[in-house]
């Protein structure tokens, strides 16, 4: 069964929309069931009793109330194990302010489910993807965050940073979820990063990324200085665990 997970925080105007969406796209592609989990921070806008009055209207929807912000990947990871604990069989990552179309879910859903892959990702930067309603800046910010990532781990994904996602559940339980630590966008890089060097299939599906029409962006300098830090401390944990697993497979066994 697919788990969409959707993340919130202040998300009232945008979360009856992307919920009714998904549900309907959900519907059609899983029709022997679906979950929509979501996970929000404590919003002070009102969020949280939105996603509950939409829990006890439809039962596919589920609801985990956190007390306080944590960020995006903690909240993700509570999302995933309560996911994991109740046997889901796909699980996906989307962005609960329709940055990222609903309708995409089921090509995401195709490449996983029926195409061989273990992990599809949304991808604003292969051919036929893209970015509407941004300014130069932001554009630059987000390819050259993908392309220094990219640069520093060594990997062929061209989109590194996006939250559009569909794990086979497999990956998640093999990438070992306790020992993710980064919070904002790094936390997208990290998953992936871990995905490939476990050896998952991992394919890029193009979409069409448009700004928020509602609501405030999360995005900040503090966010995008994590993801800068953050990465070549990924590479360096890679090595060490190389280096320490090679040491390992280097002694005699014992008499």
């Amino acid at each position: 069964m697919p788990w969409l997970i959707l993340p919130t925080f202040n998300e009232a105007e945008n979360l009856e929309t992307v919920v009714h969406a998904a549900r309907a796209v959900l519907g059609d592609v899983s029709p022997a069931g679906f979950r929509i989990l979501i996970v929000d921070d404590g919003s002070p806008d009102g969020t949280g009793a939105i996603a509950d009055r939409l829990a006890a209207a439809h039962d596919e929807v589920v609801v985990l109330h956190r007390s306080d912000r944590q960020g995006l990947g903690p909240a993700y990871l509570a999302g995933f194990r309560h996911a994991l604990d109740a046997e889901a069989g796909f699980v996906f990552e989307m962005d609960a302010d329709l940055s990222h179309d609903p309708s995409d879910l089921a090509r995401l859903l195709e490449a996983v489910r029926d195409g061989g892959a273990d992990l599809a990702l949304g991808s604003r930067y292969v051919a036929g993807g893209g970015v509407t309603d941004w300014g130069l800046v932001r554009r630059c910010i987000s390819r050259g965050g993908s392309w220094y990532a990219r640069r520093v781990l060594g990997l062929a994904v061209r989109d590194l940073t996006g939250g559009f996602k569909c794990f086979r559940c497999e990956v998640l339980e093999a990438i070992d979820l306790p020992t993710v630590r980064s919070h904002g966008y790094a936390f997208q890089v990290e998953l992936t990063d871990r995905a490939v060097q476990a050896g998952f299939r991992v394919v890029e599906v193009p979409i069409l990324f448009r700004d928020r029409q509602a609501g405030k962006s999360k995005m900040s300098w503090r966010i995008a200085a994590e993801a800068m830090w953050l990465v070549p401390q990924l590479r360096r944990r890679r090595e060490t665990a190389g280096a320490v697993s090679r040491r390992g497979a280097s002694q005699p066994p014992s008499s």
